[in-house]
């Protein structure tokens, strides 16, 4: 590739100018990335082992944790590489590779959120068709698709990226930036209005069947959980893609950009677990069994 050559690295900024903060970062990012590590391949686990989570709204929970690991792994291993060391760099095809799986993964989290929150309609709003209607075959489907159309979206922007011309301020833009708002403003933006519409529903049903007071808030409570994830990842893409350009926009989006790719995937494993029974119990249950294992072998 021609610009591939001209152009052989780039150099990063950096969180901070100022050496004493990298090792508290270091720090920081290293056991973020380590609880998300640990977090969401514990839910993969249990959601892998226990029988009883065999059921779509598990099956679409293991892909989004899959998801996260692999969206910390992305920008946090560079990130950690950078702090120690004295020459932050990175080379023009890891540069164009990284943004590839962050369009990608980033992406296919919206498109997967919003595959939730179908799933989330059908079991609310069609209790004795839910089977029927999301069945394995279906389920499948519809993961592959967030992950296929995703990842060639990402391959689309990664490649156009990669043919501007870095070297001089001629090389027009226009076209990508185009690129980035109207198939990335689709993807995400259709993907939030069909969780938007998953949930209109679920309310409009919910009260117009009159159901009690109890019945709403068992509804209600097997939602909240997605919920709050989708809010936790729409609030910094929001942020970052609608409010108006300033000066201190760059600093702004570099924290915006730690939020959602290194803070957000550590909160979904624990808002799932801690409000959902069926993970908890599972959890308890994979964490008994260990230790009895253990015992045993003592």
């Amino acid at each position: 590739m021609e610009n591939a050559s001209a152009v052989g690295e780039f150099l990063l900024l950096g969180l901070t100018s100022v050496q004493e903060l990298w090792p508290v970062f270091f720090v920081m990012f290293l056991i973020i990335y380590l609880t998300n590590l640990v977090g969401n391949g514990a839910i993969l686990v249990i959601v892998t082992l226990e029988q009883r989570l065999h059921s779509p709204m598990y099956f679409f929970l293991g892909n989004l944790s899959c998801l996260d690991i692999c969206y910390s792994s992305v920008t946090l291993p560079k990130v950690l590489a950078n702090l120690i060391s004295r020459r932050r760099a990175i080379s023009f095809l890891g540069c164009i590779t990284q943004l590839h799986f962050f369009h990608f993964l980033g992406s296919t989290e919206a498109i997967l959120l919003a595959v939730m929150a179908f799933d989330r309609f059908v079991a609310i709003c069609s209790p004795l068709r839910y089977t029927t209607i999301m069945n394995p075959q279906l389920c499948i489907l519809l993961a592959a698709l967030a992950w296929l159309i995703s990842f060639f979206y990402a391959l689309m922007h990664s490649v156009m990226t990669a043919h501007l011309n870095f070297c001089t301020a001629r090389g027009s833009t226009v076209l990508n930036q185009w690129l980035l708002s109207v198939v990335t403003g689709g993807i995400s933006m259709g993907a939030f209005l069909l969780t938007l519409l998953s949930y209109f529903y679920i309310m409009a049903f919910l009260l117009f069947k009159n159901q009690s007071c109890r019945m709403l808030h068992k509804a209600l409570s097997t939602c909240a959980s997605h919920f709050m994830v989708v809010c936790l990842f729409y609030g910094p893409v929001g942020f970052t893609y609608i409010r108006p350009a300033s000066a201190s926009s760059m600093s702004e989006d570099r924290m915006v950009a730690i939020i959602y790719s290194a803070v957000t995937p550590v909160l979904n494993p624990l808002i799932y677990t801690l409000r959902n029974r069926d993970v908890m119990l599972a959890l308890k249950k994979t964490f008994s069994r260990k230790s009895f294992k253990d015992s045993q072998l003592h």
